[in-house]
């Protein structure tokens, strides 16, 4: 099979709704790029905890700003998001270990970890539903695709300490390349790394890869002026 020599790692726990943007545009960008895309399922806690940072819900002037910026952002991307009424990250531990279960039974490919990641952003960053409860994840995995019997035992795997464990490796995994929080992004080009920060840095990304940054809809017509 043929490769560009260009992975990009996207470390993003459905929190984030900074990580929601990126994840967004790398999708799209998949093929314009002819990029190895993988999806990194992380706990967003254990990266504020681990690097020592403080979450952004702990500082009110950063706090107004986000809202006001997630709003410009929200249009620009072209994906629709509202403030929910909670903005702590907490409550995403059950649903990013489902995620990381999907993740870990979907080996030969992650269309299904991307269909269901969406969901989950859907439901806290758009719909404000829950995504802690057993009928919530399984209300997602059905939208997103997956049959009964699948999130039935997606369910069950996810509570396993093998899931548990991993969601906890790839957090730290996240840790060990400086992350201090998400959306996150490693982009190997051959043996070359870099790292960045935030769902703001494409160009800078495009320029390290060899490729051109389009704006966020690289398969939308220019309009003319």
């Amino acid at each position: 099979m043929f490769s560009s020599g260009k992975v990009v790692q996207l470390f993003y726990d459905v929190a984030s709704p900074y990580s929601w943007l990126a994840f967004e545009v790398l999708c799209r960008y998949r093929n314009v790029w002819n990029i190895d895309l993988k999806f990194k399922p992380a706990f967003l806690p254990g990266v504020i905890y681990g690097s020592g940072n403080q979450p952004a819900v702990m500082n009110p002037s950063k706090l107004t700003y986000i809202v006001s910026d997630l709003t410009l952002l929200s249009e620009y991307f072209g994906v629709p998001m509202f403030r929910p009424s909670d903005l702590s990250e907490k409550d995403t531990l059950s649903a990013m270990r489902f995620v990381t279960a999907l993740a870990e039974k979907e080996k030969e490919g992650d269309m299904l970890v991307e269909r269901v990641s969406r969901e989950l952003w859907k439901r806290k960053w758009r719909t404000h539903q829950d995504i802690t409860q057993p009928a919530s994840l399984t209300e997602a995995g059905l939208k997103a695709g997956l049959s009964a019997n699948v999130v039935k035992e997606i369910l069950s795997l996810s509570k396993s300490q093998p899931i548990k464990d991993k969601l906890k490796s790839v957090t730290q995994e996240a840790l060990e390349y400086k992350c201090f929080g998400f959306p996150f992004i490693v982009c190997q080009v051959n043996e070359k790394a870099k790292v960045f920060f935030g769902s703001d840095r494409f160009e800078l990304m495009a320029y390290f890869m060899g490729e051109k940054w389009m704006g966020p809809h690289p398969n939308k017509p220019t309009a003319h002026m």
